[in-house]
């Protein structure tokens, strides 16, 4: 069964350089503090493996690896356009 795509952060030690992050081109470096926060979409399980390969081969520790999954929708997060349903 394929995996779908998804969103993931990651989380690593450090403050990784222009030449670091080259090894990660899919994904959205943010740093934070001592750390550096990678965000992106990956295709699927392989591309999760293959950056965790870059992460380890480059030496570097993974603090986080997250999966960001959509909020499901609630009453409180819908806007009903004044409408309600009440009547």
């Amino acid at each position: 069964m394929a995996t779908p795509p998804g969103l993931y952060t990651i989380r690593i030690e450090g403050r990784l350089g222009a030449t670091a992050l080259s090894a990660f081109p899919s994904m959205v470096a943010e740093l934070k503090g001592s750390e550096t926060v990678l965000t992106g979409l990956l295709e699927d399980r392989s591309a999760v493996f293959g950056v965790l390969g870059q992460i380890e081969a480059l030496g570097l520790e993974l603090l986080e690896l997250r999966q960001i999954r959509a909020r499901p929708r609630t009453r409180e997060t819908i806007d009903l356009g004044g409408l309600d349903d009440r009547s």
